[in-house]
């Protein structure tokens, strides 16, 4: 499903979120995914490519141990030179979710690649439940990254409950920012309304002014449901791509016009969202 990020406008650039099923444990096949919907999304001209959090390992782990052993490093491991291989053939940028392993830790990080390789990585700064085991919290803080479609800020998941990940990104420059996740069921979900999740990601949107792309992935893995509904906002706050399904793969779309997310920030002759904070009045 396509949607338009801002009608009426010539939009510079496309963008798609994958939602998958990966299998924890099972590398190989979750790249091999990961490179048929990468595929997939560029053959429908898709610029810019979100994949869910920890997609080639697999989210729920038995221990330490089993992460450490489908973590790679940044620089040069398995998981990003296979996407780095594929943003050079297919010149496209990818942001995905992967199990980093740095000297004596292991970091929940997504990766930002483009045509000419790597360009920067993200540590998930707020871990959520038994992530506290296998993972150190996040150490870059929420860098933001020049790309020649616009500036993109990263997150993952439970930092989504934050408003200071998404203000930070916005004051820092970011048009979008994309959101690797692994969203799981919230207590109280009225099964009628907008999962929690996609609130949290419209209402973002709207009081930042940015455009938002959150890749979920969907199945049951070792008796935790993920609940998709994978979702791109637009800077107004409302849907311009999915909700997805709740329970099948697929690949939403959006053509965003990045540079009107900043123009919007004016909302009327007074005021203008970030403009208007208070810094003096929030401590």
């Amino acid at each position: 499903m396509i949607g338009s990020g801002d009608a009426g406008a010539i939009a510079p650039v496309r963008v798609a979120c994958c939602q998958i099923a990966p299998e924890v444990g099972h590398k190989k096949a979750n790249l091999d995914k990961t490179a048929e919907f990468i595929e997939r999304a560029a053959r429908e001209g898709a610029q810019i490519i979100v994949l869910p959090e920890l997609c080639s390992s697999g989210y729920v782990f038995e221990s330490r141990a089993e992460a450490s052993s489908l973590a790679d490093a940044y620089s040069d491991g398995e998981t990003t030179s296979h996407w780095a291989n594929m943003a050079r053939d297919l010149d496209v940028y990818i942001v995905g979710g992967f199990a980093e392993k740095s000297p004596g830790e292991l970091f929940n990080a997504a990766a930002v690649i483009g045509p000419q390789g790597r360009i920067g990585l993200f540590r998930k700064v707020h871990l959520w439940g038994d992530e506290n085991l296998f993972f150190s919290p996040g150490d870059l803080g929420f860098p933001v990254f020049a790309t020649e479609y616009g500036t993109i800020g990263v997150g993952i998941c439970y930092d989504g409950w934050f408003p200071e990940f998404y203000r930070t990104c916005a004051l820092k420059g970011a048009e979008l920012v994309c959101v690797p996740t692994n969203w799981v069921p919230i207590q109280g979900q009225d099964p009628k309304r907008e999962a929690m999740a996609n609130i949290l990601t419209m209402a973002s949107a709207h009081a930042n002014s940015i455009y938002i792309a959150a890749a979920d992935r969907v199945g049951v893995e070792r008796g935790q449901p993920f609940i998709g509904q994978s979702l791109i906002a637009g800077y107004a706050g409302w849907p311009v791509g999915g909700p997805a399904s709740a329970t099948k793969e697929e690949i939403i779309l959006a053509d965003l016009d990045l540079a009107s997310a900043r123009r919007a920030r004016r909302w009327n002759d007074f005021n203008q969202v970030l403009r208007d904070r208070r810094p003096d009045a929030y401590r």
